[in-house]
């Protein structure tokens, strides 16, 4: 870009920026002037979608945020909430989709990277990560190397700073889904701090020194969260790879630690990250929240590259880096600990009390506008929703009983060998899912991730989902399901659902049927957490991943924080011996009448039969929570061996991911029932269901807790030391060794890479 006073600030310019003309006459009612080329890039980033939420705010604040475990919702870095012994949870997800599009490894990289660093910005240590990633078909060469790079660059990241990568989920969707041609990477990341010890992005004290730490400022990312995060791919979007940021995860290790150690002196009053916008956004949002003004010295700015203006260093995305406020006459304290781990960290500049941020360039003053309207008052849309066009559904038709039952055992097969639900060993394993020993459930072992707190009795669990093709259904009712499933993964490990935050990933926002199905997926979140007592705690919104006018499905991510009061009562996922009860918690008899429309969403109808359509299955959203408190009543009694949730595939793939995640292959024969045809029985996904194992001697005394909180409990048959076997109606129509199940769901046409098999 050229230097300062060299660009003329016109109308072409403005567009170039993605600023409309209202949005830069209200830039010059607030300045009192024109801008300079570099304040409108400023505001151009700090007023885009990625940043200012623009579009999502008026529905956003529909969202339950309070509740007496929350410490810090929405508005910090990440969300704080209280569990314990005196300790905080700091956790938060986020998107790196676009990045990840156009440079699969570091945009994948950078976002797990992005993520860290909002947490230990906040005071905690870093202990988890999960990815929710979201593919095309692995058949499409561009969607496997897409795949493959994201998955080693979340793999690259973490493992070298020493985070584990403790859980996930990946989907893998053909059309309409748009995946293919619009992936998804989602980060969460989960810190822990004492209470006390958490720290805010605020700039507090006049005169108090600003310091730039970490890495050097180069040219990298430039306008990535205005012209790569807030705009719709097209076939020049290859070309966007300047935008990409570049990570370093050694760097970021060497800054956590000296950031935590420089924080136990006392001399740190403010602190953020340098993510998106870079230098611009930590600068104005820490003035913005603290009710001062910032003034920095761009000389004074560590670079790597020579030359550049003010513009390019203002809005250069580099990773690794922080802003810090110290205290007053402390700084050399907070200097020394940084120079200590070899990282740079350099006075920039100080708090002023006038609320501006202040730019300088050689003594020169590039850029002067007032920080809170750049950071809190950007133009706020509401903007019109529509109902979705209609589309031709061609639901799914029924086989006869002898067919459905002469095709069984081959249509099993296939589901368990589909892309989303076969094993997923090949993308953890590249992952160190122990390192800091936290880890006590591993990827595979159960629903939901599982932590020590070392030094108490408590755990933590984590878990993310959603399913877009529920939502692309039918956005409310989709919704509501992805806040029940990740509550019930918590569930099935013994924990009690806390609190959430939420990703949310849509098409563009200037289309009113994208924004309609954004509502409704707002409504559907808060009606559920609002159900579950599990505040929304922050989150990201990403907008804008569509190709070519082609969106993605409506993709809620639901990230879920879960509390164990004693780790040692948790509970695997997998079968854990031979011989004992199978019981089906839960659910309810589904209708003939309206079985073809939601059979027709599940997984099942679009791998077996092609089909996309009809609706997702209704719920009860306080039956649902009667059965989290039924289930977990009976896990503290001690009735509970092991319990997995049913899900995408149903009760029989459920029933064949407990017998694969047994350390001994277990088996199981189970006798089916009731009025629905076949498919639908073994392969339905009615929610508020869950398989648990039980010893024999406890069945009478659960079903009588299952009675005393009205949820349906029913024995299914038992455990087998490895044939898997299915009786419909006192009718033998599957028997399978569980060891070539297995076979097909880790090396069957599933397995969406080369390389890794077991």
């Amino acid at each position: 870009m050229a230097a300062m006073g060299q660009v003329v600030v016109t109308a072409d310019v403005v567009a170039q920026h993605g600023l409309t003309a209202e949005e830069y006459k209200r830039i010059k009612q607030i300045l009192g002037r024109e801008p300079t080329f570099t304040e409108l890039g400023i505001f151009s980033v700090m007023w885009s979608e990625h940043c200012s939420y623009k579009s999502s705010k008026v529905h956003l604040k529909r969202l339950p945020t309070t509740g007496p475990q929350v410490l810090q919702g929405p508005g910090e870095n990440a969300g704080v909430v209280d569990i314990g012994d005196g300790l905080a949870a700091v956790f938060k997800i986020e998107s790196h989709n676009h990045p990840s599009f156009v440079e699969p490894f570091q945009g994948a990289a950078t976002g797990v990277g992005g993520i860290l660093r909002d947490i230990f910005t906040m005071g905690a240590r870093p202990i988890a990560i999960l990815d929710a990633l979201r593919f095309g078909l692995p058949e499409d060469p561009k969607s496997r190397s897409i795949a493959e790079g994201v998955v080693g660059g979340i793999a690259f990241y973490g493992n070298c700073i020493g985070v584990p990568t403790v859980g996930g989920d990946a989907y893998f969707e053909g059309e309409p889904s748009g995946y293919a041609r619009n992936p998804l990477v989602n980060a969460l990341a989960l810190g822990v701090a004492p209470k006390e010890k958490i720290f805010y992005a605020r700039a507090r004290g006049v005169g108090n020194p600003v310091i730039y730490v970490g890495a050097k400022t180069g040219r990298d990312g430039i306008h990535g969260a205005s012209l790569l995060a807030s705009a719709e791919f097209d076939e020049a979007s290859q070309r966007k790879r300047p935008n990409v940021q570049i990570g370093d995860p050694f760097l970021e290790k060497l800054l956590l630690e000296a950031l935590l150690e420089a924080l136990d002196t006392g001399a740190i009053v403010g602190l953020q990250d340098m993510g998106a916008a870079g230098l611009t956004c930590s600068t104005c949002e820490m003035a913005a929240r603290g009710g001062t003004g910032v003034e920095i010295e761009l000389q004074r700015v560590p670079q790597r590259e020579e030359g550049m203006t003010p513009y390019e260093i203002m809005l250069s995305e580099s990773q690794e880096r922080m802003l810090v406020v110290a205290e007053k006459g402390r700084e050399q304290e907070v200097l020394n600990t940084f120079n200590k781990w070899g990282l740079d960290a350099v006075i920039i500049g100080q708090v002023t009390g006038d609320g501006r941020l202040r730019v300088r360039h050689r003594g020169e003053v590039v850029a002067e506008i007032p920080a809170r309207p750049l950071a809190d008052e950007c133009p706020v849309y509401e903007r019109p929703l529509a109902p979705p066009s209609p589309r031709s559904e061609k639901l799914v038709e029924f086989a006869s009983a002898d067919t459905a039952a002469r095709d069984l055992r081959e249509n099993f097969l296939r589901l368990l060998a589909a892309p989303t639900l076969a094993c997923k060993r090949w993308i953890y394993q590249q992952y160190d899912h122990t390192v800091r020993t936290n880890t006590v459930l591993l990827p595979g072992q159960g629903d939901a991730a599982v932590l020590r707190l070392k030094g108490t009795r408590r755990g933590l669990a984590l878990t993310v989902d959603g399913s877009g093709r529920y939502c692309y259904l039918d956005p409310r009712r989709g919704a509501r399901l992805a806040v029940a499933e990740a509550a019930r993964n918590l569930v099935a490990v013994g924990a009690r659902p806390w609190a959430v935050t939420d990703c949310l990933n849509f098409g563009n926002p200037e289309k009113p049927e994208i924004m309609r199905q954004f509502s409704e997926v707002i409504d559907g979140v808060a009606e559920a957490c609002r159900v579950f007592n599990t505040p929304v705690t922050g989150g990201n919104v990403s907008f804008y991943n569509e190709t070519q006018g082609k969106p993605i499905y409506p993709t809620p991510v639901i990230g879920m924080l879960g509390v164990l009061e004693d780790i040692e009562r948790r509970i695997p996922g997998g079968f854990q011996k031979p011989g004992s009860t199978i019981v089906l918690l839960g659910g309810t008899p589904g209708t003939p009448d309206s079985v073809r429309r939601i059979f027709s969403s599940s997984e099942y109808a679009r791998v077996i039969c092609g089909v996309v359509a009809g609706e997702p299955p209704a719920i009860d959203l306080e039956y649902e929570k009667r059965v989290h408190g039924c289930c977990l009543e009976l896990m503290g009694r001690g009735y509970v061996l092991a319990a997995h949730d049913l899900a995408e595939g149903g009760l029989l793939v459920a029933l064949a991911e407990a017998c694969f995640a047994a350390a001994n292959r277990v088996g199981a024969v189970v006798t089916l029932a009731g009025s629905l045809p076949l498919e639908a029985v073994c392969f339905g996904e009615e929610p508020s269901r869950l398989l648990l194992e039980v010893d024999e001697n406890h069945l009478a005394d659960l079903l009588r807790v299952a009675r005393q909180y009205q949820v349906e409990a029913r024995q299914l048959g038992w455990t087998t030391a490895g044939e898997f076997r299915v009786h419909f109606h006192g009718t033998l129509v599957l028997e399978e060794d569980v060891v070539r199940l297995a076979e097909a769901w880790r090396t069957g046409p599933g397995r969406p890479m080369g390389g890794v098999t077991t």
